[in-house]
């Protein structure tokens, strides 16, 4: 595919990264979890993460906007809430990667106002170069170099979130 430059990580190495994940939120937690994907780049990873819990599980969703386009508002809204009340519930949020860290601190600070017994977030991916606030992530995957990303859940303009890998998109593609 000639719009991506690089493959970063390939299907098999984000599967055994799932599993590793999976085994160390299985050992931290007693009894049910709450885990919210946000959507829509987190589902593939979300999808594969939860086969690998060993807990009993209750999955729910948000849809959360801070990017216009290849850049962020600064601004987070809510654009779908949770089903599920998080009061006294432990909360793990799924995330497929951590950029400026302002959509995960606003979510974490609403969930918190909630009353969630804890809250902890998973993320597939991080870079730590373009961080605007800092967000305790107990759970990464990977950390990557300032790069667009895509493939595994993550997007440009809606394209490239089925890639099985996650890889490097070629500027040629959104500059």
């Amino acid at each position: 595919m000639k719009e991506i430059e690089e493959i970063l990580y390939s299907e098999e190495v984000v599967m055994q990264k799932c599993r590793e994940l999976g085994e160390r939120i299985t050992a931290d937690y007693e009894g049910e979890l709450l885990v919210v994907g946000i959507l829509k780049g987190a589902v593939p990873f979300m999808a594969e993460l939860i086969k690998r819990i060993d807990l009993p599980i209750i999955i729910d969703f948000m849809d959360v906007s801070s990017y216009e386009g290849t850049t962020t508002s600064g601004e987070v809204r809510i654009l779908k809430d949770l089903e599920f009340r998080v009061e006294g519930r432990d909360v793990l949020i799924v995330e497929d990667i951590i950029d400026t860290g302002l959509t995960l601190s606003y979510l974490t600070e609403v969930l918190k106002k909630r009353g969630a017994k804890s809250i902890e977030i998973c993320s597939l991916l991080t870079k730590p170069k373009r961080r605007k606030v800092f967000v305790d992530t107990k759970y990464v995957g990977f950390e990557v170099d300032d790069k667009f990303v895509v493939g595994y859940g993550m997007d440009y303009n809606e394209k490239y979130r089925n890639l099985p890998f996650v890889g490097i998109l070629s500027e040629e593609v959104y500059k």
